[in-house]
């Protein structure tokens, strides 16, 4: 990046979205290690977690694209203010939950929701409309660093607070801290005709533009790449820590692979900021995938020992957020910013409809069989499905007709 460009990127902007970013992925992180507490205490099984979790990941993506097309019109900054009040109320109904509906409905609706709200497609499509395309990329990898540096910061702070407070007083103390998020609101409250980008942008309705976008053989080769991704990642946030306790693996090894994740994912996110600005974006994205399924492949059938968690958490670290830049970019320069809170929405539902399917069905076949086993297997059969489907994708401006152009 130029020096130019460096000095005119909105500061502000990116340091509140950043913030928010980080907020909003840290505790949704750290929900492993609240499973076996919690179950513990309540007598539930795995697969009611699971469940939780997974509706989680469920709602935060059909959630998303509703949330994406109010920031577009009617403004960032409230759309994310509303995400700290839903995440509020989510931990708190969690830390109260007297059967698993309330447990469901708090850590996985309502909590869901409010990810969806403050999610990297909403925080992202601001930043868009305010940086230039030379700036984009990179300006994407700041933002999904922050949310990895969440990660990061919540794995050791959850287990902490969980071992002097307990679980349910540690969601609580977590619900509090979410408010801050309507404050770091403030700088990101325009919608998609503000911002210095808004002059290049198609005027289109989000008929049009949905229409547009699923018409797209790219666009559609781009969800369908992202479900993997949701898949491989959102089961190992709620499963790790537990398969790590099978194994016998002492729980500290747990906090410290979590940790590494998180910090590992700082870097890769920036560097994928800074790879996607220079190289191309759709063959990176295949061969992340790739290094996924030989990182998995390998943790399997190497000696599992804490040296080989502490490996494998740093190769997963690299790949884990890796992929949100370059998704995201690719969307934007496929159809611009109008509608790329929608549209980068309705990429990330794929994400989250893997999610859902990685997260329950940890909970499901773990409790039928006794092992996270063949899910990580299914994983890596699908981390190379995703590699085949982003080679072909064409990193280039949708064809539009002329009237629609001018």
């Amino acid at each position: 990046m130029t020096q130019k460009s460096a000095a005119t990127m909105p500061w502000l902007i990116i340091a509140s979205g950043s913030l928010i970013a980080m907020l909003t992925f840290g505790p949704r992180s750290a929900m492993g290690f609240f499973q076996l507490p919690m179950l513990a205490d309540t007598g539930w099984d795995r697969s009611t977690f699971g469940l939780a979790m997974a509706l989680q990941n469920l709602f935060w993506g059909l959630s998303q694209p509703f949330f994406g097309a109010l920031a577009d019109k009617y403004g960032t900054g409230r759309v994310l203010a509303m995400s700290g009040l839903l995440y509020a109320a989510g931990l708190s109904v969690m830390a109260h939950a007297a059967a698993p509906i309330w447990l469901h409905v708090g850590g996985g609706m309502l909590v869901g929701m409010a990810i969806g709200a403050g999610s990297f497609s909403v925080v992202l499509s601001a930043f868009a409309r305010n940086v230039t395309p030379a700036q984009r990329s990179m300006a994407f990898g700041i933002g999904t660093a922050a949310g990895s540096a969440g990660m990061f910061l919540f794995a050791p702070l959850s287990q902490t607070l969980i071992n002097a407070y307990g679980w349910s007083d540690s969601l609580v103390l977590m619900g509090v801290l979410m408010l801050v998020v309507p404050l770091l609101a403030f700088p990101l409250r325009g919608n998609s005709s503000s911002g210095t980008q808004k002059q290049s942008d198609v005027e289109q309705s989000i008929a049009q533009a949905l229409k547009e976008a699923f018409g797209h053989r790219s666009y559609l080769l781009l969800v369908s790449g992202f479900f993997v991704c949701g898949y491989q990642v959102a089961f190992i946030t709620a499963h790790f820590p537990a398969y790590l306790g099978d194994l016998g693996i002492d729980a500290r090894y747990a906090v410290i692979a979590m940790a590494l994740i998180g910090f590992f994912n700082i870097i890769g996110s920036l560097a994928a900021g800074f790879i996607g600005q220079r190289y191309s974006k759709p063959y990176f994205l295949a061969l992340i995938y790739i290094g996924r399924s030989i990182a998995v492949t390998a943790f399997l059938l190497l000696p599992q020992t804490p040296l080989s968690v502490i490996l494998f958490a740093v190769v997963m670290g690299l790949l884990w957020l890796s992929t949100v830049p370059p998704t995201n970019a690719l969307v934007a320069i496929m159809f611009g910013t109008r509608h790329l809170g929608l549209l980068g929405g309705m990429v990330f539902l794929g994400h989250q409809i893997g999610s859902f399917l990685g997260v329950w069905m940890g909970g499901y076949l773990y409790d039928h069989f006794g092992s996270y086993d063949p899910v990580w297997w299914i994983g890596v059969g699908l981390g190379l499905f995703a590699a085949a489907v982003h080679w072909p994708i064409r990193e280039r401006p949708v064809d539009r007709p002329l009237a629609l152009a001018t």
